[in-house]
């Protein structure tokens, strides 16, 4: 057996509690079997035990084996002087405290059910593309549905976290934070990492100056993504590198390795070079993005603002120095789609967190409501399940249950593998 399944029989109560009572022979009541740690010290903290006359309150921890406790050095860590019980399968030695008092233990292999071990055994070791594959049909939907909703704040909350080690890179600015993932976001996965990389080359205090000139702004921008290093035989990229060069020794500018973006598989209008152009146009239309952001009132307001219109290069050109049927290269619905569920919904729910506002917050939470679902082989694979995403907000907590519970195997976690195991009891 596991230390985490132990931790999940006295989170959820799953064991026999008739007559419970310590090795020596205490009665013990459970009036709350305290909060998880997940932290250094005790594994559950804060928990209010009867034990024999005297109501306790303080720590939990568990071992597999009593002897643990000494293996681990407890005895010398002054954080575990506060522990009121011992929860062990197996209490092969007695336990004393610092004040040579022994400690209070519970002994678990005759009180967890052999059907759960093995029930939970077997979620470990199958190699189904999710553990609970074959049983996932029998939870209710109810409990998915719940589920499906803490999943899709919770990853808000995780990339609140990234967003969060960010601002405090730019000591605060939220227009420079937005700037670097939004360009990261217009990159798409594949040159997601360049496009953040040009973006923290070309400060925006630089992009500021020049916001009212889309030539100067696609020199900057091309020029530090290192495409003005070769000579190309078009006028337009000619004098780009001229302009860029002039503001490269202004600024005191360095380009990034141009060998550092990807076309290999990528369809024309996903060229880097086509989304540096988008980048560019958008930063010309559009000041003070991350302002505009938050003042918008819905969906719609949102798409408008990247409804761009490109260079007149570009309309017939898809890379330099080669002509192609002219066409207008908007930031597809999909592309915005991607946009507002990657960047636009988390950094709403970040400010709105960090100015304790709610209401930002909501509207967050409701962009991803109205946003279309995602088409990636995850959600696809959910669906071949049988669950399939409405919108936005269902196919990211479905991103998220696939990549941080069932790749883990953490099912003891998961709402529904709680649900799957219970029925074992």
């Amino acid at each position: 057996m596991k230390e985490d399944l132990l931790h999940y029989v006295w989170r959820m109560q799953l064991f026999n509690r008739h007559e419970l009572c310590t090795t020596t022979g205490l009665t013990i009541e459970i009036l709350h079997p305290g909060f998880l740690n997940t932290h250094a010290g005790p594994d559950f903290l804060n928990a209010r035990l009867r034990i024999g006359d005297t109501i306790w309150a303080g720590n939990v921890e568990m071992h597999l084996k009593a002897s643990d406790w000494i293996k681990h050095n407890h005895q010398t860590d002054s954080a575990y002087d506060n522990v009121i019980l011992h929860v062990v399968l197996e209490e092969d030695v007695a336990i004393q405290r610092s004040n040579q008092q022994t400690l209070p233990c519970l002994e678990m292999k005759k009180r967890i059910s052999p059907r759960l071990h093995v029930h939970y055994q077997r979620l470990l070791s199958n190699e189904y593309w999710i553990p609970c594959e074959t049983q996932l049909s029998g939870v209710k939907t109810i409990t998915k549905e719940l589920w499906l909703n803490r999943l899709v704040v919770e990853r808000l909350e995780d990339k609140s976290l990234q967003i969060q080690e960010s601002l405090h890179t730019n000591t605060g600015d939220w227009e420079t934070t937005f700037y670097q993932f939004l360009s990261r976001s217009i990159g798409n996965k594949v040159n997601a990492d360049p496009m953040e990389f040009l973006a923290r080359k070309l400060p925006l205090h630089i992009i500021a100056k020049h916001q009212n000139s889309l030539f100067q702004l696609e020199a900057l921008l091309f020029g530090q993504a290192g495409f003005l290093d070769k000579s190309w035989a078009d006028d337009y990229p000619q004098r780009l590198n001229l302009e860029y060069r002039f503001l490269q020794k202004k600024y005191s500018l360095s380009s990034i390795p141009v060998a550092s973006w990807k076309f290999l598989r990528l369809r024309p209008a996903n060229f880097p070079t086509i989304r540096i152009a988008q980048l560019a146009t958008l930063l010309y239309q559009t000041r003070s993005i991350f302002s505009k952001i938050i003042a918008a009132e819905n969906i719609k307001e949102l798409e408008n603002l990247f409804d761009i219109k490109l260079s007149n290069y570009w309309w017939e050109h898809y890379n330099f120095d080669k002509r192609s049927s002219r066409k207008r290269k908007t930031l597809g619905k999909r592309t915005i789609h991607h946009i507002i569920i990657n960047t636009i919904a988390p950094f709403l729910f970040t400010y709105g967190k960090s100015k304790g506002n709610t209401a930002v917050q909501d509207k967050a939470l409701n962009l991803l409501e109205l946003a279309d679902t995602e088409d990636n082989k995850i959600i696809r694979q959910w669906s071949s399940l049988g669950i399939n995403a409405k919108s936005a907000q269902e196919s990211q907590a479905l991103i998220q249950l696939k990549n941080k519970y069932c790749n883990h195997k953490d099912c003891l976690r998961c709402a529904i593998g709680n649900a799957i195991l219970t029925k074992q009891q």
